[in-house]
């Protein structure tokens, strides 16, 4: 069997044709959007190109501007500039096109990179809109909704970095993490293609053009524009403001003590008694008697924390997702194996995998408390994705996450999770977001035969990309199936995604399925010089170190200065936003 992520082959078809009728409703809100979608790019690709100009001729000068671009030669701030990318040419080309460039200091190049990735994301946007009446198969109609998703998030992504940029209101690892998940979105977009063939695969592909490479620039420009300290020692290429441990607290407390009398209130109370802003029950003694209808009553852009309790129950419901414009929504829970919501869409069936969750949620600030997230449909169907995470500082406590392969897809963006568990076979942690797993139960199940075990798939394509999944104080075990076979059958640690793939295990417990050797490759061509794979001060069986891979980009970590990149202080608490979620955490090394 290919044991690469997308099968060449993939069994079973789909509960709708290409041909099929789409029900009017579900049509008049596709074309709604559609619409919608158009106008929006069309806007955007206007007000891109101004507002790069403007700043260029507002912008006060203590110096002459550098020299002009005559005869198509770029001026010594675009040739600075673009000497920190990794597509030089592509930069320097795409800057001259622009307006207002010639003129422009090094610091205009900034916001005009923004901009002018902006217009190109944009254009993509409105080029895609317009082929959706296009004939399409299953597999090619679920990969181009995906992609209109990303590339309406990944247009907003920039959005929020150019008014970061332009009223100091978010921080440098705001526009990079918001970077990151555009560059992750386009990689998305792209393989979700990868099994097809035909017209729409090739549009696709001509309205992509250059667009990864173009804000793998924009990253890079804005990486290294920063002035603050790098991570010594790690490769990770953007710079980022170190931070101490976020707590004065004794951290062996439930809740540290820095954590508002609000907020412990909201955690430590029981579902029953949290005064809920929208109550789910199957009987109808809630709100609603399904998810669906409550994720319609949430309402858009919400600054304060809107609260679902979803009662007792299994719920099986299609297309559940927490989408962009559902801020600050939080969904708790009677508990693990309770509240259960549950599918078993997957890839055989004729879908993407990002398409295959049977939870989703992209807005900022989700929040899933005392839940099961659940996939059925076993090993035999290959990629099937129980919970799917996209939002930005997004956290998951005390919830189950139960499935095969590609159980949990920690897609992008910051993400926290606390106290969970997590089943699944091959690559069932994978993704690209910058993600803390702490406190949590890794387990390993039984796949089919003559497949592999692995935990972490993680796919960091770009340098400057300040993404990685760090597991720290986690416990690392088989599950009872697996028990009885584990002599025959391997389980690692993961294995490389992407070129510059990143994962750490620090101060966790390895039970004895692990081999050996620790970690896989993905193929026999790929590369393991770039990725940075690290072990630090873990334990147990599976935890040797000796008999590990000797892999250019592996490390034994035996500084702590080093191990503690990775923790949540450093990794992904940014502006300190994990204690106003009332979710307990350790912000240093300390277990």
């Amino acid at each position: 069997m290919n044991y690469d992520r997308l099968q060449p082959s993939r069994p079973g078809g789909s509960s709708r044709r290409s041909d099929d009728p789409i029900p009017p409703s579900a049509s008049s809100r596709s074309k709604k959007k559609l619409i919608f979608l158009s106008a929006l790019a069309l806007v955007l690709i206007v007000a891109s190109t101004l507002s790069a100009v403007l700043l260029v001729r507002t912008r006060p000068r203590s110096t002459p501007p550098h020299d002009s671009d005559v005869g198509g030669k770029p001026t010594q701030a675009i040739s600075r500039t673009c000497d920190k990318t990794r597509f030089p040419s592509l930069c320097v080309k795409s800057l001259l096109d622009f307006p207002g460039s010639a003129a422009a200091s090094e610091q205009d190049l900034v916001h005009i990179s923004l901009n002018m990735t902006l217009q190109h994301l944009s254009k993509a946007l409105y080029s895609s809109t317009a082929i959706s009446a296009t004939q399409m198969n299953p597999l090619e109609r679920s990969a181009y909704e995906d992609c209109l998703e990303l590339l309406e998030d990944s247009v907003d992504g920039f959005l929020r970095s150019l008014t970061s940029g332009s009223t100091g209101g978010g921080s440098t690892d705001d526009v990079l993490t918001w970077l990151s998940a555009a560059l992750t979105n386009l990689d998305t977009c792209s393989e979700g293609f990868a099994d097809t063939s035909g017209t729409v695969k090739y549009q696709m592909a001509s309205n992509l053009k250059d667009l990864s490479e173009l804000i793998s620039n924009c990253l890079a420009i804005y990486a290294g524009s920063d002035a603050g300290n790098d991570f010594s020692g790690v490769p990770i290429q953007n710079r980022r403001r170190l931070m101490g441990d976020n707590h004065n607290g004794d951290v062996s407390d439930e809740f540290p003590a820095w954590l508002s009398k609000r907020d412990r209130r909201l955690l430590a109370t029981p579902a029953p008694s949290i005064q809920a802003d929208i109550v789910v029950s199957k009987d109808g003694s809630g709100t609603v008697e399904t998810i669906a209808e409550a994720i319609k009553k949430v309402p858009e852009h919400s600054s304060r924390r809107i609260v679902v309790y979803v009662k007792a129950g299994s719920y099986e419901e299609e297309n559940l997702k927490v989408g962009r414009k559902k801020t600050n929504v939080m969904f708790v829970g009677d508990g693990k194996g309770k509240t259960i919501i549950t599918g078993g869409r997957n890839y055989a069936q004729g879908t993407t995998t990002f398409h295959t969750a049977s939870f989703a949620a992209t807005g900022a600030g989700f929040i899933a408390k005392d839940m099961t997230f659940e996939n059925y449909a076993g090993p035999g169907k290959h990629q099937a994705v129980a919970l799917r995470v996209g939002a930005d500082h997004a956290v998951v406590y005390r919830c189950s996450i139960v499935g095969y392969q590609d159980t949990c897809y920690v897609h992008s963006n910051r993400q926290f999770f606390r106290e969970c568990d997590i089943y699944g076979t091959i690559d069932f942690i994978f993704g690209n977001a910058a993600v803390v797993f702490q406190s949590c139960n890794l387990v390993s199940r039984k796949p089919m035969d003559q497949q592999k075990n692995t935990i972490t798939a993680q796919n960091r394509k770009d340098p400057n990309q300040n993404t990685g999944i760090s597991i720290h104080n986690c416990r690392i075990q088989a599950a009872s199936d697996l028990e009885a076979a584990k002599g025959s059958i391997p389980t690692y640690l993961g294995r490389p995604w992407k070129t510059y793939a990143r994962t750490v295990y620090m101060l966790s417990y390895m039970g004895d399925h692990i081999n050996p050797r620790g970690w896989l490759e993905w193929n026999a061509t790929a590369s393991v010089d770039k990725l940075y794979f690290g072990e630090y001060m873990n334990s147990g069986p599976g935890a040797a170190v000796g008999g590990r891979v000797k892999w250019p980009g592996y490390r034994v970590i035996t500084s702590a200065v080093e191990a503690s990149r990775f923790t949540v202080a450093q990794f992904i608490a940014g502006s300190s936003w994990l204690p106003s979620t009332g979710v307990a955490f350790v912000g240093g090394l300390s277990s």
